[in-house]
This record gives C-alpha cells, sequence and structure tokens, in this order.
C-alpha cells in the first residue's frame, strides 16, 4: 500500500505498508486521508483510509509488544476465513497473533500454509542475511518500495534485516546512525551494511557486503556490483556509480 508525503494520490511514494504492519493515526484531511506513523520504524506519512482496517489501542498495543511473525514466501497469498477470499502478500508481510497457520486482525482470521520466520527465534547465522536477499534479485526499482514487485535501496535492507528479526530505521541516512562503524572494507563481513554518499556529504545510498568484494544493493534493480574503497563499480558502464562512505556492523 503505496504511503505518500502529501494527502494526495499525485503525491510522492515514500514508503510502503506491507500487509499486517500497523499504524498510529494522528490527523485527517480532506475525507479520505490519514497522517499516519508507522509502528515498526516511526515513518510519518499519509495514506488512503480506504487501505486500512482500524483496530483498538488495545490491539494495537498487544501487536508491537509481542514478537513478530513475517511471511519468508517471496509472493503467496492469505485467506480471510469469513468470506473465503484471498489476498496476495509477499516476503516480508507481517501475520499478527500468528499461530496453527492462522494470524488474527481484530476478530477476523485469516490462514496462511506458507513458510515464516518467528523474531522470538533468532537467525542461526548472518548467512541467513544473503540467501534472504538473493531472493529480491533483478527485483525492479522503485523509489519508497518494499515488494519484490519493486523496492529501494534502503526498502531492501529494512526488508531483509526484518526477516532476520532485527528492525532497521526507514531510510537510508537513519540506517547509518545505528551499528558499529568499520575502519577499513576488509574489516567487514558479509550482511555488513555500506553506506554511500552525494557531493554534499549526506547519505543517499545502502547495500548489504557480500563476500569477494561485492555488493548487493537496490540501483536500477536488485542486483551485484563490485565495490572497493572508493565505492560500487558498476561493471555494465564500467564506471563508480556511488561513492563509499562507511561501512556498519549491525548484527
Amino acid at each position: 500500500m503505496p504511503c505518500r508525503i502529501e494527502p494526495e494520490d499525485t503525491s510522492e511514494m515514500v514508503t510502503q505498508l506491507l500487509f499486517g504492519e500497523t499504524v498510529s493515526i494522528y490527523e485527517e484531511k480532506k475525507g479520505n486521508w490519514r497522517k499516519i506513523k508507522t509502528a515498526f520504524d516511526n515513518y510519518p506519512c499519509w495514506i488512503d483510509h480506504k487501505q486500512i482496517t482500524l483496530i483498538s489501542e488495545d490491539e494495537f498495543e498487544k501487536i508491537n509488544s509481542s514478537p513478530f511473525t513475517v511471511c519468508s514466501e517471496l509472493v503467496s497469498v492469505i485467506q480471510n476465513n469469513t468470506t473465503k477470499e484471498f489476498t496476495p502478500i509477499v516476503l516480508g508481510c507481517s501475520l499478527p497473533h500468528f499461530k496453527d497457520n492462522t494470524a488474527l486482525i481484530n476478530e477476523t482470521s485469516f490462514t496462511f500454509d506458507g513458510e515464516t520466520i518467528n523474531s522470538a527465534i533468532p537467525p542461526s547465522s548472518k548467512n541467513n542475511l544473503i540467501d534472504n536477499a538473493f531472493l529480491y534479485l533483478n527485483a525492479p526499482y522503485l523509489w519508497g518500495g518494499k515488494s519484490p514487485f519493486g523496492i529501494d535501496c534502503s526498502g531492501f535492507t529494512q526488508v531483509i534485516y526484518k526477516l532476520n528479526s532485527f528492525v532497521l530505521p526507514r531510510d537510508a541516512s537513519q540506517q547509518a546512525q545505528i551499528g558499529q562503524t568499520l575502519s577499513f572494507i576488509e574489516e567487514s563481513e558479509p550482511g555488513d551494511l555500506a553506506f554511500f554518499d552525494n557531493d554534499e556529504g549526506n547519505i543517499i545510498h545502502v547495500g548489504i557486503m557480500l563476500s569477494d568484494n561485492r555488493i548487493i544493493h537496490a540501483s536500477g534493480c536488485v542486483r551485484i556490483d563490485k565495490i572497493d574503497h572508493q565505492g560500487i563499480y558498476n561493471v555494465d558502464t564500467n564506471t563508480y556509480s556511488h561513492r563509499l562512505r562507511l561501512i556498519k556492523k549491525i548484527l
């Protein structure tokens, strides 16, 4: 579901809500629009009220104080047990109160029999980050996107870390503020995050480090490129596409 910078359908999309994610509403405008703040990453934006389902404050607190379960299937469906209708969901969608293949939103239950990940069970290794990242290879770039059908650089890293039970902020500049800064690229491990800046020194891009001086990132599409102390080297254009600022160890 698109979340926009202004309360208009033509306004820029800045992020997306995936199925099962929760928000706080704190302003209404023009009847259809609600200004929200996402519970997962505290991100402010506007959304059309037709795209959200109201829940009680008590239910909101229960969902967000419990370990979260997410869909780990690239693309799947979930069935409303009342209407019997199917809704498509993607990698990283949340499944509130998930138990025995059933998620619960208000009094409506949904059946999902695909693969899931529960944040209460820590990932066995950082290799899971890379396995999850490879699922997005060739996904098209979309500013504000968070799904395999369109994703931006920080949405990509955020969803990958969500699949590994860790909450990253939404934007690259925010993500760069957490974790341990590494002194040299040689210190990095697969799964660490590399950040890149512009001429003004602002963080504008992020990717996930791989082995053998490679990086996976969303630029045009989710792709793998070479990286060195200067930045990302695009083998298609034989040029550096992004200038390296710093590398962070998050996990």
